[in-house]
Formats: structure tokens, C-alpha cells, sequence
């Protein structure tokens, strides 16, 4: 595979955006199989964005002949005092994440899983820890704490300043040249190139992905304030903003009717946004359905054509969002099923039952 189609895999949607694609490029070049990750807080249920729509980036990479880590950051959701903080449930909640990732179609078979439970045991990785502490200051350390989902006057236990420190040394202490994280982590991602000369390591190559607005919908761009984007992105702790990957139909059908869909625009539209970062990864095509009186059937092709119909006014939101419950439904249909029996029934059971904690 040449260089052109292999950028072309890491750039496709929901990548936002990648520092930089020259380094990229370098990289590609250099490097016959070089290596990505991404770093989950494994707390509470997963909704589309961090289980569907990874499975189609990490897909994306591994056509591209780049290797893949899911780091299941256990450590940092103890940190974060999620599930409060029970490292018991936290660490469940790890492997009821991989049962997610392997039913919406991650092959677990041909990706690298590590724990931070099991790096904590070895002494060089808090050394790293400690050198990173060591290269950063305490303002530049509190200015990456909204990575945690938190603002800086949240910001109250001297552990929460281990969190950050702890994220910007992951991807050197297992050998990642790409961070292949959402465009919340851009505080994490930076500082781990900015660090990278201190430390006498490579500069690792930033490949941001898209997070999917919460179905209120979103005012800007995702990712370029912080402070927004907490509030406006689908989140597992704000239910009413997610489809999870266990709704039934009727409970997609009955948040999809109640979502943010204005008529005629698509800035900020998390129905737009689940075509364009699922529904048409998914499907090569799609039908939406309408009376002749409206127009009659509309054959969906890519997102542009989809976009452009819908801004001009051609496709009304009711008929967009009846095909929107009837595409999900199908994309999420095997992944209820998957839990339904044996270890990820079970997983699925406790982690549903857990309290969660924001």
C-alpha cells in the first residue's frame, strides 16, 4: 500500500485533525509499522461515540498497516474517583469495555490491550512519571487538567496532578508514535510533544478524532473550548445526551425524536453528525423514506449530497430522523445481542447496576 492511500485512511472523518501531517508523512515513511493507541477512563456505559465510532477509526488504522493499543486507563478513572473510586468495579468495567469494542466490531485479536493496574507495578513507569513532573510546570500541569473533564477551579486534590502527568508519559513508556485520542485530549496530546526533547524521545505524531455532539446539540466547533465541549458532547454521564450501545429501538426512537435537528441547518446537528460519522460508515447507501406527496424516496450516497439536500431545505427532519432510528437500530442490534448471554451479560449487569459518578 503506498504512502497516499495510507494518509488517506488516517485522515478519513471522524479524524479532526493530525500534528502534523508532515510528521505523519515522515513517519509513514520511516516506519513500516508504526503504532497508535488511545487511552480509555473505563467508567459507566458506553454510548456510540466511544464504542462504535472507535471501532471505525481503529479499523481505519489498521488498513492503514498501523499497529493499535487500547490502553484501559484504570488508574486514571480511580484518580478521577469514578465509580467511587471501587478499583474492584473499575477494573470490571475495563473488561466490559473490551466486550464492547469486540461486538461493534473492534478485532481484539489483532490489537495490543494494556492496563495501567499493570504498568503501576513496574518502577519505570513512575520513573517516566516522575521525568515528566520533572520537564513541566505546575501552571502548564493545571492548564491539561480539563483532560480529566474537569476545569481548573475543580481542580482540588493533589492527586488530580498525577492524572495529567501520568497521560503525557503513556504513550513513551509503551513506544506509541501516534496518540490517537478525541480532540478533549489535545491538552495531554501536546504536552507529550512538547516534553518529547526533554526526555530525549521521538516526537510523537497527534491524530485527533471528532467527538460526536450530545443530541442537544452543539454551538461551535467540537474540541476548540474546553469548557463547551464538556457541556455539549455526547457523555455517558449525562444520559439524556447519548445513545447507548444497549438502547433498545424504542428508546433510540423516543431520544432520536426529542434530539436537536433544526430545520434547514447543519452546524452543530448531532443527526447530521451520526450519518456522517456512523450511519454512512456503516453503509455504503441508505433510504430514506417519503410519501410521494413529499418528494418520494431519497437514496443517500455520502454525506455531502445528504448535507446539501437537508441545508436547502429537501429533506424535512422528521423523515431524516425516522431513517436515523431505523439505521442505528440496525447497527446496534448484534451489540445488544452480544450482551445478552455468557461473560458480557454479566459484565453488562454490573457495570449498569454501578453508580456513576461524573
Amino acid at each position: 500500500m503506498d504512502i497516499e492511500r495510507r494518509m488517506e485512511l488516517i485522515k478519513r472523518p471522524p479524524t479532526e485533525e493530525i500534528i502534523t501531517e508532515e510528521d505523519l508523512r515522515s513517519l509513514l515513511q520511516t516506519k513500516q509499522k508504526p503504532m497508535a493507541y488511545d487511552g480509555f477512563e473505563t467508567s459507566g456505559l458506553m454510548h456510540i461515540g466511544s464504542s462504535v465510532l472507535r471501532a471505525i477509526k481503529i479499523n481505519d488504522l489498521l488498513e492503514a498497516k498501523v499497529d493499535f493499543t487500547l490502553w484501559i486507563a484504570d488508574w486514571f478513572a480511580y484518580i478521577n474517583n469514578k465509580m467511587k473510586g471501587d478499583m474492584e468495579l473499575i477494573k470490571k468495567t475495563g473488561e466490559y469495555f473490551i466486550e464492547g469494542w469486540k461486538a461493534c466490531g473492534v478485532p481484539v485479536e489483532k490489537v495490543r490491550i494494556l492496563r495501567t493496574s499493570d504498568a503501576v507495578k513496574d518502577p519505570d513507569y513512575w520513573k517516566g512519571v516522575i521525568d515528566v513532573a520533572k520537564a513541566t510546570t505546575l501552571q502548564r500541569t493545571l492548564r491539561a487538567s480539563p483532560i480529566m473533564g474537569r476545569q481548573e477551579a475543580d481542580m482540588k486534590y493533589t492527586s488530580q496532578l498525577f492524572y495529567p502527568m501520568m497521560q503525557t508519559w503513556d504513550p513513551f513508556y509503551f513506544n506509541a508514535d501516534i496518540l490517537q485520542l478525541g480532540m478533549d485530549q489535545r491538552h495531554a496530546t501536546i504536552l507529550s510533544r512538547e516534553v518529547a526533547p526533554k526526555l530525549g524521545r521521538p516526537v510523537p505524531v497527534c491524530v485527533h478524532h471528532h467527538l460526536l455532539a450530545g443530541l442537544q446539540g452543539s454551538t461551535g466547533r467540537m474540541g476548540q473550548e474546553t469548557a463547551t465541549l464538556m457541556d455539549e458532547k455526547m457523555s455517558k454521564s449525562k444520559p439524556q445526551t447519548a445513545i447507548f450501545i444497549h438502547d433498545s429501538k424504542e428508546e433510540i426512537e423516543d431520544k432520536i425524536k426529542k434530539a436537536y435537528c433544526p430545520e434547514r441547518s447543519a452546524e452543530g446537528n448531532p443527526i447530521l453528525e451520526m450519518w456522517k460519522y456512523i450511519i454512512l460508515r456503516n453503509f455504503k447507501s441508505r433510504t430514506i423514506e417519503r410519501p410521494a406527496k413529499f418528494g418520494g424516496n431519497l437514496d443517500i450516497y455520502s454525506y455531502e449530497n445528504l448535507e446539501s439536500m437537508y441545508s436547502e431545505g429537501k429533506l424535512h427532519p422528521m423523515d431524516l430522523k425516522k431513517e436515523t432510528i431505523n439505521a442505528m437500530d440496525e447497527i446496534l442490534s448484534p451489540v445488544r445481542k452480544h450482551f445478552e448471554t455468557g461473560k458480557a451479560k454479566k459484565l453488562y449487569e454490573t457495570v449498569k447496576t454501578a453508580h456513576i459518578t461524573r
